[in-house]
């Protein structure tokens, strides 16, 4: 499963009375838990997985293989993924998943009982697991907004950060516990168990079930949507770049970590799971004291802090220190990565309406496993080449060069108002327009005078980004040749009801943008929309 339903924006509500507030919110405490107990099955399969593999082939690519194969799989099937978590009902979709992964563990079990599980086993039944994963994660990110009230936002942000580090501090330990202790079968089995807990929770959840509406997007429409507004949105691009370039060089300790502990410190599989429960440990530690580092630090700040962390303890890695100070080091490694991990993953949250979050999540989400995917096949190639030491140090020395360039790319504040603001009125009609029909052209027309030209073209070209987000794929404008001061904007809607849904989507920051434009307006007040229908050739 590795993940836990992040928080989004919901109905207003009083404000939280603490950090825990959002555990008297009942389904949130019981799938809060639920997540928890099935991390800590995930973490322990996963830490059985890895060390397996050193025992049954001593490639370093073979291991960074395991790591690629629990990430490609969200690399690739992320957004497909979000537009799902949009478009279905959410319960019985995860119910789905959570079959899938508990079959997946459950075949696990089987082989390491027999003895046969082999490295090809293992790496197609971890990428069957990531398909899971990559199902999985974009509609626990989108559930949140129907638990918890918008109030207590940030407070469930922090607890699912807590919820999700206490299962990475106890699953990996206990992971390579029982391994050592019991052997694979054990440890697989407990994985099994985990995922019973997981469906006990979802079964228990009464989710209202969603009317069904003339608007409802069915799935080629919605990924089409959300693919545009992946492309208009130039926060979620910055977004989506600072992740890469993070992650990018930041995979190497992971997928070298079971190497670093047998070859360069000299352990077994206990210490591999004491190292990945000390990450788990830093990481709640570091939730901790994020919001005091918050306070001093700007989202800038906090990435540029944790890379440097990463990049320190991967250094020290590499003059084979004692088994102790290696745990010190992972507990550190684990406060600079869940400072990175929980600030990318706020902004990015903050600025998607949502309409789309499902699906620009997903966007992040293949971003994020894409960039450790690649980063975790190429660190296992260079260290096939130059050893896990200097590939190590390589890594950490191209993420502090990375984290000091970038910095100057600034994140988003995210602090624009994005719920609807449904203030376009309804277009006129002769006669009701089916919702399949289209394309739909919509011209809005102004009236500038010419010293205000240019403010007002510059406000136009945000403008139409907007129109470009919230479902156009085209868009214009003009001016009439007869009267340079009558300018004409255009735009197309690949059909009607995707311009109804427009209409839907319009958030107040939207609108603040709109009414910066028609400050320049001298016509009639609202201007003049215009609405055209394609002709179908006879």
């Amino acid at each position: 499963m590795n993940s836990a339903p992040p928080a989004a924006p919901a109905p207003s509500a009083p404000p939280p009375q603490g950090s825990f507030a959002p555990l008297r919110q009942p389904v949130f405490a019981v799938l809060w838990a639920a997540t928890v107990i099935g991390n800590i099955g995930s973490f322990m399969r996963d830490v059985a997985s890895a060390w397996i593999v050193t025992e049954l082939s001593a490639s370093p690519t073979a291991v960074a293989l395991i790591q690629t194969a629990a990430t490609l799989p969200v690399f690739l099937l992320a957004i497909p993924a979000g537009v799902l978590s949009d478009i279905l009902d959410r319960r019985r979709f995860l119910i789905g998943v959570q079959i899938l992964l508990t079959v997946v563990s459950g075949t696990l079990l089987v082989l390491a009982h027999t003895g046969t599980l082999t490295v090809s086993y293992l790496i197609a039944l971890t990428f069957v697991g990531g398909i899971g994963a990559a199902l999985m994660a974009p509609t626990w990110q989108s559930i949140v907004p129907e638990l918890v009230p918008r109030a207590e936002l940030k407070s469930a942000v922090a607890l699912n950060s807590l919820g999700i580090n206490i299962s990475r501090a106890i699953g990996p330990a206990a992971g390579g516990l029982l391994l050592a202790s019991f052997g694979a079968a054990v440890t697989y089995g407990l994985d099994v168990l985990s995922y019973l807990f997981v469906l006990a929770a979802l079964f228990w959840w009464r989710r209202p079930v969603t009317p069904e509406s003339a608007l409802s997007e069915h799935f080629l429409g919605a990924f089409r949507a959300g693919v545009r507004y992946t492309r208009g949105s130039r926060e979620l691009h910055v977004v989506l770049l600072r992740a890469a370039v993070f992650f990018l060089f930041a995979s190497s300790v992971w997928a070298l970590l079971p190497l670093v502990a047998r070859q360069v410190l000299g352990g077994s599989s206990g210490l591999y799971g004491i190292l990945l429960g000390a990450v788990g440990g830093g990481a709640i530690l570091g939730a901790v004291l994020l919001p005091r580092i918050r306070s001093r630090l700007d989202a800038d700040g906090l990435v540029l802090l944790a890379s440097l962390i990463a990049a320190v303890v991967m250094a020290a890695l590499v003059v084979s220190p004692p088994k102790w100070v290696a745990v010190l080091l992972l507990l550190l490694l684990g406060v600079g990565w869940i400072i990175a991990l929980t600030t990318l993953n706020g902004v990015a949250q903050s600025i998607l309406p949502n309409w789309v979050r499902g699906r620009g999540l997903a966007v992040y989400l293949t971003v994020f496993n894409g960039a450790m995917a690649a980063g975790s096949l190429g660190w296992g190639l260079v260290a096939q080449q130059i050893g896990v030491p200097m590939a190590l140090l390589a890594g950490a020395a191209g993420l502090a060069l990375v984290a000091l360039v970038f910095h100057r790319v600034r994140l988003p504040a995210g602090e624009a108002d994005l719920q609807p603001s449904n203030h376009w009125p309804e277009p006129l009609l002769a006669q009701p327009v089916a919702n399949d029909r289209g394309p739909v052209m919509v011209q809005v027309e102004y009236r500038v005078r010419s010293e205000d030209r240019r403010a007002f073209v510059e406000a136009m070209q945000r403008l139409s980004q907007e129109r470009r987000r919230d479902g156009a794929y085209a868009w214009g404008l003009t001016e009439h040749t007869a009267d340079p001061e009558r300018l004409m904007e255009w735009f197309l809607v690949e059909s009607w009801a995707e311009h109804m849904r427009q209409h839907q989507r319009i958030s107040k920051a939207d609108a603040d943008i709109q009414n910066e434009a028609l400050r320049y307006h001298m016509g009639p007040q609202p201007p003049v929309v215009h609405h055209f229908l394609a002709i179908a050739a006879p």
